[in-house]
């Protein structure tokens, strides 16, 4: 085996009286791509930025191969520079490698950093610690925010990168793909195996058995001890000090198992009232967004009981549309009808609920008293809180102080409280350890009511979903049976960019005739009209770049020619795609303002 380029050695760092690691291993060869898997609060993110240099072990060693260069690509990073390319190239990186990275994420190097996407803002991120060619690469989360395709995206990159990488996410669809050792942080320990993801259920499963099995040993010995103990120790106290101790021992043995327990979730929803058969039915729905066109004339029937993935690229109005099916928001034409019955438990991706200033307290009472009701049952709000991992000393904490994956947990214990018949989730999954997912996923498998899903997590999908529908941007809406592998299975080239040509024609021209709303700022407008333009040019050039390809005798004539036309189409068909998505956010936040 080569050795390392980064390792810790019997690693010890305490935060305050509590131990986060006690004689941590973890080395990372050349080449290597592994997991780092781990409750939430395990240390996953403070154990990356030990790697990275950022934090300093209290005790053990840290080792860097001389001149390795090392990228830490946080769970939230900060976007700085005037421009997308001003910060891509604020580490070193070469600017032709920045633009080609930029541009390979979908992203424009010439645009602004204020007022990204969640979605913008990872993949810059992601774009520049390319950029920078590491041969260690950290990865923090890099799925979050992100839609199927630029997941994929980062998947192709990864292949083709040489450097090594360490990588937390939630995302097992992703890590089956990319990874091909598992590191696993728990009990201040970490454990390794060398194989991919796909070994880890089993793997953990038969490790936590055993020290199950070792726990229950660990009692019945103490129950033996505690009862010699009671029956006369006094009178043989010196010969029998040595037994003493080790029951002292034993008893200390346990004590310290108990209090680093972490617990585990008891998550519960119950059902609402029973709802009418019919959920939701829509016929001939149709919705657009001044030339763009988000969804046209589409119909679906959603009944009680159906699980419902909603999947497309960022930007393609996946929202949009659960908007228009609960009647949240008005069609431009269609039917809409809903079913009778209805209680509707919401969570937002953009965790709007969560407002600047509330402690955990305040958003599970709504600011009001100790007691929280549950499924119709007054509880005390430490109680319920408990029961989602959450400590007492946290209650009274803000939000903003807590971690992502604790701030989607609170949402989901203040929604789970509430009966429902229909749950709409839009991304529950976004910095969910897998424990807390694969609960939630066995809780939505046992609700007796409806769920609507909007997802990237292609697993969470497919273990769930009953059916999928599917926006590709183009106003183009398919529903099928099945999860997400089904849908493609079923839907070959829906997504392909050769149905690009579709895209509105002389966009700009009617952006630039039409009067300006008076409420989006000059500095929104301006771009608007740039996104116009470039959105009716890129086609264009998408498809003279494709007639190129479909030269049979192109790759054996010139195959550098080849090679450097795909790419051109790759990189042509990203900056497209980012141009929509931010055309889309552009033009309803101009409806928005005009209402």
């Amino acid at each position: 085996m080569a050795a390392p380029i980064l390792a810790l050695k019997d690693v010890r760092l305490a935060d305050g009286a509590t131990m986060l690691f006690d004689g941590v291993d973890l080395a990372l060869e050349p080449g290597i791509r592994a997991s780092l898997v781990g409750r939430n609060g395990a240390g996953k993110s403070t154990l990356l930025r030990m790697l990275a240099g950022q934090i300093q072990p209290d005790a053990g060693d840290r080792f860097a191969s001389p001149g390795a260069r090392m990228v830490f690509v946080p769970q939230e990073p900060v976007i700085t520079g005037a421009t997308l390319l001003d910060y891509a190239t604020a580490g070193g990186a070469a600017q032709h490698e920045a633009e080609a990275e930029l541009m390979a994420f979908g992203l424009d190097p010439a645009k602004g950093t204020q007022g990204l996407s969640g979605g913008e803002i990872r993949r810059a991120a992601l774009s520049r610690g390319f950029a920078e060619q590491p041969d260690v690469l950290l990865l923090d989360e890099p799925t979050n925010h992100m839609d199927i395709f630029a997941i994929q995206t980062l998947e192709e990159r990864l292949g083709q990168m040489r450097c090594a990488a360490l990588i937390i996410s939630h995302d097992r669809a992703f890590l089956g793909r990319v990874t091909r050792r598992c590191f696993w942080l728990e009990s201040r320990k970490v454990r390794r195996l060398d194989k991919g993801f796909a070994a880890f259920d089993e793997w953990s499963d038969q490790i936590l058995q055993t020290e199950a099995d070792e726990f229950r040993r660990l009692n019945k010995a103490l129950e033996r001890e505690q009862h010699w103990l009671e029956r006369g120790v006094t009178g043989r106290r010196a010969r029998n000090e040595g037994r003493r101790r080790r029951l002292m021992d034993m008893r200390q043995q346990k004590a310290t198992i108990l209090r680093e327990s972490r617990g585990q979730m008891t998550m519960g929803l119950a059902a609402g009232d029973t709802s009418g058969k019919r959920v939701a039915e829509v016929k001939g729905l149709s919705k657009s967004f001044g030339d763009r066109v988000i969804v046209k004339e589409f119909s679906s029937r959603i009944q009680r009981g159906d699980r419902v993935a909603i999947v497309g690229p960022n930007g393609a109005g996946k929202t949009t549309l659960v908007k228009l099916m609960l009647g949240d928001l008005p069609a431009d034409a269609g039917e809409i009808k809903l079913g009778t019955g209805l209680q509707i438990a919401y969570i937002d991706q953009a965790r709007g609920e969560l407002k600047e200033g509330q402690t955990l307290w305040d958003v599970l009472t709504d600011g009001g008293g100790d007691q929280i009701l549950v499924r119709g049952m007054p509880r005390h709000v430490a109680g319920y809180a408990k029961e989602f991992l959450f400590q007492d000393k946290q209650l009274r904490q803000p939000v903003s102080s807590l971690s992502g994956g604790e701030r989607n947990r609170l949402l989901l214990a203040k929604a789970l409280a509430r009966p429902a018949n229909l749950l709409v989730l839009d991304e529950p999954t976004n910095d969910l350890d897998m424990e807390t997912l694969d609960l939630l996923e066995d809780l939505l498998a046992d609700f007796d009511g409806t769920l609507i899903l909007v997802s990237h997590d292609r697993d969470f999908i497919d273990r769930l979903a009953t059916s999928t529908i599917a926006l590709n941007g183009r106003g183009e809406v398919v529903e099928t049976p099945g999860g997400w592998t089904d849908f493609l299975e079923q839907n070959p080239g829906f997504f392909d960019s050769k149905a690009l040509s579709a895209a509105p024609k002389g966009l700009s021209a009617r952006a630039e005739a039409r009067k300006p709303a008076a409420k989006l700022s000059y500095k929104d407008q301006r771009r608007l009209d740039e996104l116009g333009a470039l959105i009716h040019k890129l086609p264009a050039e998408i498809a003279r770049l494709e007639a190129q390809l479909a030269d049979p005798n192109l790759y054996s004539r010139d195959p550098a020619g080849f090679d450097r036309i795909m790419k051109a189409g790759q990189t042509a068909r990203a900056t497209l795609a980012a141009a929509e998505d931010e055309w889309l956010h552009l033009e309803e936040k101009r409806e928005a303002l005009s209402r």
